[in-house]
Protein backbone atom coordinates (compact mmCIF):
# COMPACT_ATOMS: atom_id res chain seq x y z
CA UNK A 1 0.00 0.00 0.00
CA UNK A 2 2.88 2.50 0.85
CA UNK A 3 4.00 1.91 -2.87
CA UNK A 4 0.57 2.68 -4.54
CA UNK A 5 0.27 5.65 -2.38
CA UNK A 6 3.91 6.80 -3.05
CA UNK A 7 2.90 6.15 -7.05
CA UNK A 8 -0.70 8.04 -6.78
CA UNK A 9 1.38 10.96 -5.36
CA UNK A 10 4.13 11.00 -7.25
CA UNK A 11 1.29 11.38 -10.39
CA UNK A 12 -0.95 14.30 -8.66
CA UNK A 13 -0.40 17.64 -10.22
CA UNK A 14 2.16 20.08 -8.07
CA UNK A 15 -0.68 22.62 -5.98
CA UNK A 16 -3.66 20.12 -5.97
CA UNK A 17 -4.32 18.78 -2.37
CA UNK A 18 -6.16 15.21 -2.27
CA UNK A 19 -9.64 14.57 -1.52
CA UNK A 20 -10.21 13.80 1.95
CA UNK A 21 -14.03 13.74 1.82
CA UNK A 22 -14.05 17.05 4.06
CA UNK A 23 -13.90 19.70 1.68
CA UNK A 24 -15.04 23.15 2.70
CA UNK A 25 -18.50 24.46 0.85
CA UNK A 26 -17.25 27.24 -1.90
CA UNK A 27 -18.26 30.52 -1.05
CA UNK A 28 -19.72 32.67 -2.82
CA UNK A 29 -18.05 36.39 -3.94
CA UNK A 30 -19.73 39.79 -5.42
CA UNK A 31 -18.19 40.36 -8.88
CA UNK A 32 -16.10 43.37 -8.80
CA UNK A 33 -18.59 45.75 -10.62
CA UNK A 34 -21.86 44.00 -9.82
CA UNK A 35 -23.95 46.34 -8.99
CA UNK A 36 -25.67 46.17 -5.20
CA UNK A 37 -29.58 46.40 -6.45
CA UNK A 38 -30.86 46.75 -3.30
CA UNK A 39 -28.82 49.87 -2.35
CA UNK A 40 -29.25 51.19 -5.51
CA UNK A 41 -32.88 50.90 -5.41
CA UNK A 42 -33.66 52.54 -1.95
CA UNK A 43 -31.22 55.17 -3.65
CA UNK A 44 -33.09 55.71 -6.40
CA UNK A 45 -36.20 56.62 -3.99
CA UNK A 46 -34.64 58.79 -1.65
CA UNK A 47 -33.56 60.61 -5.06
CA UNK A 48 -37.13 60.26 -6.14
CA UNK A 49 -38.19 62.20 -2.94
CA UNK A 50 -36.42 64.98 -3.92
CA UNK A 51 -36.17 65.36 -7.57
CA UNK A 52 -40.03 64.85 -7.75
CA UNK A 53 -40.76 68.45 -5.39
CA UNK A 54 -38.24 70.33 -7.06
CA UNK A 55 -39.64 69.45 -10.78
CA UNK A 56 -43.41 70.04 -9.02
CA UNK A 57 -41.85 73.92 -7.88
CA UNK A 58 -39.84 75.17 -10.73
CA UNK A 59 -42.72 73.35 -12.93
CA UNK A 60 -45.74 75.58 -11.25
CA UNK A 61 -43.31 78.59 -11.00
CA UNK A 62 -43.41 78.74 -15.15
CA UNK A 63 -47.15 78.63 -15.09
CA UNK A 64 -49.66 80.59 -15.54
CA UNK A 65 -53.02 81.21 -12.80
CA UNK A 66 -55.44 78.98 -14.83
CA UNK A 67 -52.89 76.09 -15.49
CA UNK A 68 -52.08 76.52 -11.56
CA UNK A 69 -54.98 76.17 -10.61
CA UNK A 70 -56.59 73.27 -12.91
CA UNK A 71 -55.08 71.02 -10.14
CA UNK A 72 -52.35 69.24 -12.10
CA UNK A 73 -48.77 69.26 -10.76
CA UNK A 74 -47.27 67.35 -13.25
CA UNK A 75 -47.87 68.51 -16.08
CA UNK A 76 -45.05 70.22 -18.42
CA UNK A 77 -45.48 73.98 -18.34
CA UNK A 78 -46.45 75.52 -21.66
CA UNK A 79 -46.63 78.34 -22.38
CA UNK A 80 -44.06 79.53 -20.13
CA UNK A 81 -45.02 82.15 -17.73
CA UNK A 82 -41.86 84.39 -16.13
CA UNK A 83 -43.87 86.82 -15.18
CA UNK A 84 -44.47 84.91 -11.78
CA UNK A 85 -41.04 86.07 -10.87
CA UNK A 86 -41.21 89.58 -11.37
CA UNK A 87 -44.72 89.50 -9.42
CA UNK A 88 -43.20 87.65 -6.64
CA UNK A 89 -40.20 90.20 -6.51
CA UNK A 90 -42.68 93.06 -6.32
CA UNK A 91 -45.25 91.57 -3.45
CA UNK A 92 -42.56 89.95 -1.40
CA UNK A 93 -39.81 93.33 -1.73
CA UNK A 94 -37.67 90.31 -2.67
CA UNK A 95 -34.52 92.71 -2.18
CA UNK A 96 -34.88 94.00 1.39
CA UNK A 97 -36.31 90.30 2.26
CA UNK A 98 -33.34 89.08 0.95
CA UNK A 99 -30.67 90.83 1.86
CA UNK A 100 -32.21 90.74 5.95
CA UNK A 101 -31.98 86.67 5.33
CA UNK A 102 -28.64 87.03 3.95
CA UNK A 103 -27.49 89.15 6.34
CA UNK A 104 -28.83 86.82 9.56
CA UNK A 105 -27.67 83.79 7.94
CA UNK A 106 -23.64 85.04 7.81
CA UNK A 107 -24.03 86.80 11.28
CA UNK A 108 -24.73 82.97 12.15
CA UNK A 109 -22.45 81.09 10.15
CA UNK A 110 -19.30 83.65 11.60
CA UNK A 111 -20.62 83.68 14.96
CA UNK A 112 -21.17 79.64 15.05
CA UNK A 113 -17.91 79.08 13.26
CA UNK A 114 -15.64 80.74 16.00
CA UNK A 115 -17.57 80.36 19.49
CA UNK A 116 -17.83 76.83 18.69
CA UNK A 117 -14.27 75.74 17.68
CA UNK A 118 -13.09 78.17 20.04
CA UNK A 119 -15.39 76.35 23.05
CA UNK A 120 -14.70 72.52 21.32
CA UNK A 121 -10.68 73.77 21.44
CA UNK A 122 -10.92 74.25 25.12
CA UNK A 123 -13.20 70.80 25.99
CA UNK A 124 -10.93 68.50 23.99
CA UNK A 125 -7.73 69.67 25.34
CA UNK A 126 -8.72 70.08 28.78
CA UNK A 127 -11.07 66.68 28.92
CA UNK A 128 -9.58 65.38 31.67
CA UNK A 129 -10.82 67.96 33.96
CA UNK A 130 -14.08 67.83 35.57
CA UNK A 131 -15.18 71.26 34.82
CA UNK A 132 -14.63 71.08 30.96
CA UNK A 133 -16.55 67.71 30.61
CA UNK A 134 -19.28 69.01 32.69
CA UNK A 135 -19.49 71.63 30.48
CA UNK A 136 -19.69 69.72 27.03
CA UNK A 137 -22.35 67.10 28.60
CA UNK A 138 -24.32 70.46 29.75
CA UNK A 139 -24.18 71.72 25.82
CA UNK A 140 -25.21 68.18 24.21
CA UNK A 141 -28.00 68.49 27.03
CA UNK A 142 -29.19 71.98 25.23
CA UNK A 143 -29.58 70.32 21.80
CA UNK A 144 -33.11 68.21 23.51
CA UNK A 145 -34.25 71.69 24.73
CA UNK A 146 -36.51 72.90 21.32
CA UNK A 147 -37.20 76.72 20.94
CA UNK A 148 -40.71 76.51 21.77
CA UNK A 149 -40.26 75.35 24.86
CA UNK A 150 -38.65 78.44 25.88
CA UNK A 151 -40.03 80.62 23.59
CA UNK A 152 -41.81 82.77 26.13
CA UNK A 153 -38.79 84.34 27.98
CA UNK A 154 -36.71 84.84 24.45
CA UNK A 155 -39.36 87.25 23.47
CA UNK A 156 -39.24 89.06 26.65
CA UNK A 157 -35.61 89.18 27.06
CA UNK A 158 -34.72 90.27 23.56
CA UNK A 159 -37.83 92.69 24.36
CA UNK A 160 -35.98 94.12 27.11
CA UNK A 161 -33.29 94.20 25.70
CA UNK A 162 -34.36 95.91 22.76
CA UNK A 163 -32.85 93.12 20.35
CA UNK A 164 -36.12 92.39 19.20
CA UNK A 165 -34.90 92.89 15.55
CA UNK A 166 -32.57 90.52 13.21
CA UNK A 167 -29.40 91.43 15.60
CA UNK A 168 -31.29 89.37 18.15
CA UNK A 169 -32.56 86.62 15.88
CA UNK A 170 -29.05 86.14 14.56
CA UNK A 171 -27.65 85.81 18.47
CA UNK A 172 -30.47 83.30 18.91
CA UNK A 173 -29.17 81.31 16.21
CA UNK A 174 -25.61 81.12 17.29
CA UNK A 175 -27.10 80.22 20.80
CA UNK A 176 -28.80 77.39 19.48
CA UNK A 177 -26.42 76.19 16.96
CA UNK A 178 -23.77 75.83 19.83
CA UNK A 179 -24.72 72.29 21.40
CA UNK A 180 -24.21 70.33 17.68
CA UNK A 181 -21.37 72.25 16.33
CA UNK A 182 -19.20 71.89 19.48
CA UNK A 183 -20.15 68.14 19.23
CA UNK A 184 -18.97 68.24 15.25
CA UNK A 185 -15.59 70.19 16.11
CA UNK A 186 -15.23 68.07 18.96
CA UNK A 187 -14.89 64.69 17.39
CA UNK A 188 -12.56 66.47 14.57
CA UNK A 189 -10.01 67.78 17.18
CA UNK A 190 -9.80 64.36 18.33
CA UNK A 191 -8.26 63.26 15.50
CA UNK A 192 -5.66 65.97 14.97
CA UNK A 193 -2.12 64.82 17.11
CA UNK A 194 -1.12 66.85 19.41
CA UNK A 195 2.29 66.88 18.61
CA UNK A 196 2.00 69.79 16.44
CA UNK A 197 0.69 71.96 19.15
CA UNK A 198 3.67 70.86 21.07
CA UNK A 199 6.03 71.79 18.76
CA UNK A 200 4.50 75.29 18.42
CA UNK A 201 4.53 75.88 22.02
CA UNK A 202 8.29 74.59 22.01
CA UNK A 203 8.87 77.42 19.55
CA UNK A 204 7.34 79.86 21.72
CA UNK A 205 4.04 80.12 20.51
CA UNK A 206 1.00 80.89 22.69
CA UNK A 207 -1.91 79.08 23.07
CA UNK A 208 -3.62 81.80 21.10
CA UNK A 209 -1.37 81.74 18.42
CA UNK A 210 -1.56 77.81 18.30
CA UNK A 211 -5.20 77.97 17.76
CA UNK A 212 -5.59 80.84 15.07
CA UNK A 213 -2.31 79.78 13.07
CA UNK A 214 -1.99 75.55 13.50
CA UNK A 215 -5.30 74.24 14.38
CA UNK A 216 -8.17 76.51 12.50
CA UNK A 217 -6.53 75.94 9.40
CA UNK A 218 -6.67 72.32 10.05
CA UNK A 219 -10.60 72.88 10.45
CA UNK A 220 -11.16 73.71 6.89
CA UNK A 221 -13.45 70.50 6.26
CA UNK A 222 -15.45 70.76 9.14
CA UNK A 223 -15.31 74.82 9.19
CA UNK A 224 -17.67 73.96 5.58
CA UNK A 225 -19.86 71.53 7.36
CA UNK A 226 -20.87 73.65 10.51
CA UNK A 227 -21.03 76.82 8.59
CA UNK A 228 -23.48 74.69 6.11
CA UNK A 229 -25.75 73.36 8.91
CA UNK A 230 -25.50 76.63 10.48
CA UNK A 231 -26.66 78.85 7.35
CA UNK A 232 -29.56 75.88 6.27
CA UNK A 233 -30.75 76.59 9.99
CA UNK A 234 -30.71 79.96 10.12
CA UNK A 235 -31.90 80.83 6.25
CA UNK A 236 -34.90 78.47 6.37
CA UNK A 237 -35.93 78.92 10.19
CA UNK A 238 -39.49 80.75 10.66
CA UNK A 239 -40.58 80.03 14.17
CA UNK A 240 -37.66 82.47 15.56
CA UNK A 241 -37.68 85.51 13.64
CA UNK A 242 -41.60 85.96 13.12
CA UNK A 243 -41.95 85.96 16.78
CA UNK A 244 -38.94 87.80 18.15
CA UNK A 245 -38.72 90.22 15.13
CA UNK A 246 -41.19 93.15 16.20
CA UNK A 247 -41.58 95.55 12.86
CA UNK A 248 -42.79 93.78 10.16
CA UNK A 249 -41.32 95.58 7.67
CA UNK A 250 -37.57 94.21 8.79
CA UNK A 251 -38.76 90.03 8.68
CA UNK A 252 -36.83 87.86 6.86
CA UNK A 253 -37.80 85.81 3.72
CA UNK A 254 -39.65 82.97 5.22
CA UNK A 255 -41.49 84.94 7.19
CA UNK A 256 -42.52 87.27 4.27
CA UNK A 257 -44.12 84.21 2.40
CA UNK A 258 -46.26 83.19 4.74
CA UNK A 259 -47.70 86.94 5.28
CA UNK A 260 -48.43 87.24 1.47
CA UNK A 261 -49.86 83.57 1.55
CA UNK A 262 -53.23 84.74 1.45
CA UNK A 263 -52.80 86.59 -1.77
CA UNK A 264 -50.98 83.09 -2.73
CA UNK A 265 -54.38 81.78 -2.18
CA UNK A 266 -55.27 81.38 -5.66
CA UNK A 267 -52.00 82.38 -7.54
CA UNK A 268 -50.34 79.11 -6.90
CA UNK A 269 -47.43 80.00 -9.13
CA UNK A 270 -46.66 83.03 -7.57
CA UNK A 271 -46.22 81.09 -4.67
CA UNK A 272 -44.31 78.87 -6.29
CA UNK A 273 -41.85 81.02 -8.14
CA UNK A 274 -41.41 82.99 -4.71
CA UNK A 275 -40.16 79.58 -3.01
CA UNK A 276 -37.93 78.52 -6.17
CA UNK A 277 -36.44 82.12 -5.35
CA UNK A 278 -35.95 81.24 -1.76
CA UNK A 279 -34.37 77.80 -2.50
CA UNK A 280 -31.77 78.84 -5.12
CA UNK A 281 -28.93 80.43 -2.72
CA UNK A 282 -28.75 77.26 -0.25
CA UNK A 283 -28.73 74.84 -3.30
CA UNK A 284 -26.04 77.49 -4.62
CA UNK A 285 -24.21 76.83 -1.84
CA UNK A 286 -24.70 73.53 -1.03
CA UNK A 287 -22.88 72.73 -4.08
CA UNK A 288 -20.15 74.88 -4.24
CA UNK A 289 -18.83 73.11 -0.87
CA UNK A 290 -20.75 69.84 -0.41
CA UNK A 291 -17.18 67.94 -1.54
CA UNK A 292 -16.15 69.86 2.02
CA UNK A 293 -18.95 69.23 3.86
CA UNK A 294 -18.28 65.37 3.27
CA UNK A 295 -14.69 65.40 4.04
CA UNK A 296 -15.36 67.12 7.51
CA UNK A 297 -17.96 64.43 8.29
CA UNK A 298 -15.65 61.38 7.19
CA UNK A 299 -12.49 62.89 8.88
CA UNK A 300 -13.82 63.54 12.00
CA UNK A 301 -15.42 59.89 12.38
CA UNK A 302 -11.82 58.23 13.07
CA UNK A 303 -9.62 59.12 15.64
CA UNK A 304 -5.76 58.95 14.74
Amino acid sequence: MNAIDAAMRSRRPAGVRPHTGRERPVRRTRRIGAPNWPVTVALMVAALTVVVPLYVTVAMSLKNSSQAADGNAFAPPWPISPHNFVEAWRLTRFPVSFGISLAVAAVTVAGTLVLSSLAAYAIARNWDRRIFRWSFFYLLGAMFLPFPVVALPQIKLTALLGIDNPVGVALLHIVFQLSFSVLLYSAFLRSIPGTLEESARIDGATTWQVFWRIIMPLLGPMNATVGIFAFLASWNDYMMPSLITADPAQQTLPVVQNIFQSQFGTNYNIAFASYLMAMAPTVVVYLFSQRWVIRGMTQGAVKQ
